[in-house]
């Protein structure tokens, strides 16, 4: 088997009979591959040149793999790191997870797991060795399936990925932002906290669309919305005759998320007994199907969500200590509405253009100036979730084209009050979508009109340049993922390839290299 593309790729180990294993098994897989002994010898052939990616043993005898990461990352690198640990040492896999490493593995080493691991890594595309299971696809034909909701197969579209979709600029939201680009760039299972209605969900299909993984299914489980009884069968699958019903063979959630990440959405309703078997799952990376003898090996990233405070589910018993640092390597805390309002108009315009689309209106109904006074004074129990709920309640039920305050439905959201609440800073004129009759706010000192820019001398030379800056400003920030960048300016990967093509942007693993121009009209005459 060979790589449709050369990858480099840097072992380091102090064993000598390792090296050679694994520069063997790495060779053979088409990899060009170099090796180095200690950390100190590995940081001079990274001096010499850039890898796609470096595994290195956790212990070296002038220090740790976690050493090597802490530098690279000080460096600003872009190598991906997979670090091999001891065996059962889950503390030294959290830490290097945590350090920035895309994935770990135990000693020793399974050959078959180490060759799916760099793989992954390298974004290449997983074996296809494990089907698509029916069950994803028509869901409703099997009596044990779970309800309709608790699945969803992960549908990329490139025009509205997850992280276009989060809506709102408030610093809380830029924090929650910069950690899903963090978090994307490797395997750590990652625990998305929240209140209900904040968006959980949205969050995990954000890292996922970011990831290498984008092209590989995301599958979201509700894991409260399945009957205890059937959880083992749902998550693992099994095989026809293991129980009264099993006509046939069906794969499990695992198996359908192979290569792709898998959404444990409310992971703090499992039972103990379901949360030991998932322990297992995650530590050995593969299932035994209900009913079967032999494991299927998964490639899955986890990603899992509560509303519950999961360290006092521990103190108290009913959630395992193992499994939430298993779970909790990285965790995403995601702010309550009541904790952003500064977003609330923006969020209001958004849903309202959605409504309007979906009930196929002829115009956006706009929020009048007590409407959004009396949102601003709501405590959003229920968060986003609520607010859709009383937006498309109001533009159902009243029938106007500006949403006032009375069209809400709200307790203490009388109109007569709004005039006596005072403006949050962040507020301004055009924030109030329906207002009509506003205080005209002073007029800025005046300034000095600036000069007009100069006219470019090649206007096609100049649009192609200002093209070109964005489409490289785009690669840099989704750390050159043409999906994600496409999808950041509404353009397919098609035409996104396109585009680079025609303005010599080219993606390599040295970084954005530029080249030259062609017209490919030009080109077709």
């Amino acid at each position: 088997m060979t790589a449709p593309t050369l990858y480099s790729l840097l072992v380091v180990d102090d064993e000598p009979d390792l090296r050679t294993l694994y520069e063997l098994t790495l060779l053979r897989e088409g990899y060009d591959v170099e090796t180095a002994g200690n950390v100190e010898d590995a940081w001079q052939h990274l001096q010499d040149r850039t890898y796609s990616a470096i595994i290195t043993d956790m212990r070296l005898p002038d220090g740790t793999g976690l050493d090597l990461l802490r530098r690279i990352d000080a460096e600003g690198r872009r190598e991906k790191a997979i670090v091999i640990t001891a065996y059962g040492s889950a503390e030294n896999a959290v830490e290097a997870l945590k350090a920035g490493a895309y994935d770990y593995l135990t000693k020793p080493v399974d050959l078959r797991q180490f060759r799916a691991v760099v793989s992954s890594a390298l974004g290449r595309t997983p074996s296809p060795a494990l089907p698509t299971p029916a069950s994803v696809q028509e869901p409703a034909t099997n009596p044990l399936a779970p309800p309709p909701l608790a699945l969803h197969r992960g549908a990329r579209k490139a025009e509205a990925t997850a992280l276009s979709r989060m809506v709102g600029n408030s610093d809380a939201l830029q924090h929650v932002r910069g950690l899903i680009d963090k978090v994307a760039r490797s395997m750590a299972p990652v625990l998305v906290w929240g209140e209900s209605g904040t968006g959980k969900e949205l969050v995990a299909r954000a890292i996922h669309d970011v990831s290498s993984r984008h092209q590989q299914p995301f599958i979201a489980v509700n894991c409260g919305a399945i009957p205890e009884q059937l959880l083992e069968a749902e998550f693992f699958g099994y095989r026809k005759g293991a129980f009264t019903g099993a006509n046939e063979d069906r794969e499990g959630f695992f198996q359908a998320a192979h290569g792709g990440s898998l959404f444990l959405d409310e992971i703090g309703d499992l039972p103990l007994s379901m949360q030991t078997k998932l322990l297992r799952v995650i530590q050995e990376r593969a299932v035994r199907p209900v009913g079967a003898v032999a494991e299927v090996p998964v490639d899955v990233r986890i990603i899992s969500a509560t509303h519950k405070d999961l360290a006092a589910e521990v103190a108290a018993k009913r959630f395992r200590q193992d499994l939430f640092y298993r779970l909790n390597v990285i965790q995403i805390p995601l702010p309550a509405l009541r904790e952003r309002l500064e977003d609330l108009p923006s969020l209001c315009l958004r849903i309202l253009e959605r409504i309007s689309s979906e009930s196929g209106l002829s115009a956006v109904p706009q929020l009048g100036r007590t409407g959004l006074v009396a949102l601003l004074k709501h405590p959003f129990p229920g968060n986003v979730r609520e607010l859709e709920n009383i937006l498309h309640r109001a533009v159902t039920l009243s029938g106007h084209q500006l949403i006032e305050a009375d069209d809400l439905g709200l307790p203490n959201a009388s109109p007569s009050h709004a005039e006596d609440i005072v403006t949050p800073d962040f507020l301004t004129p055009s924030a109030l979508l329906g207002e009509s009759s506003a205080v005209p706010a002073a007029a800025p000192p005046a300034t000095p009109a600036p000069l007009p820019a100069a006219l470019p001398s090649d206007l096609v030379s100049h649009l192609d340049q200002v093209e070109r800056d964005i489409l490289v400003q785009a690669l840099e920030k989704y750390r050159l993922n043409r999906t994600a960048a496409g999808a950041s300016l509404s353009l397919s990967l098609r035409q996104m390839r396109y585009r680079m093509a025609r303005l010599g942007v080219k993606v390599t693993d040295q970084g954005i290299v530029l080249g030259e121009r062609f017209d490919p009209e030009a080109d077709a005459e």
